[in-house]
């Protein structure tokens, strides 16, 4: 599979396929319009094929009809995009992007529990490893 780089039209594609499940290129289309998009269904039908002919989507053929899915879960994208932005933007160091991202804004202190919670695990999970 390829490396999941995508545009923010492309990852508006495949969010309507996380959130439905599958979908025809009239439903994904129907959906990028309901956010404000003016694209031509073709254009809707045109960039599905090219996020299959790159691994990141799918689709099985009812009648005269191709539903879509995405071949990737939603974190999975998520993760591969942000551990490029760590690697170019903070040379690997995600204590750099973390510092970055809690000095850019106001953080709730029910956000830094969490944020505390989450590093408390990850702590936990590194702790029992052997590599």
């Amino acid at each position: 599979m390829t490396d999941p780089q995508l545009s923010d039209l492309q990852l508006a594609l495949l969010r309507v396929l996380w959130n439905r499940n599958e979908a025809t290129a009239v439903e994904v289309h129907e959906a990028l319009r309901d956010d404000d998009r003016s694209l031509a269904p073709t254009t809707v039908a045109t960039l599905l094929q090219r996020l299959e002919k790159r691994g990141l989507v799918e689709h099985v053929t009812r009648g005269r009809t191709y539903i879509y899915r995405a071949r990737l879960a939603e974190d999975e994208v998520r993760r591969t995009m942000l551990g490029k932005v760590t690697d170019f933007f903070f040379a690997g160091d995600p204590a750099a992007l973390v510092s970055h991202l809690l000095g850019g804004r106001r953080v709730r202190p029910e956000d830094f529990a969490a944020i505390r919670r989450l590093i408390d695990q990850a702590g936990e999970s590194d702790d029992g490893s052997t590599g």
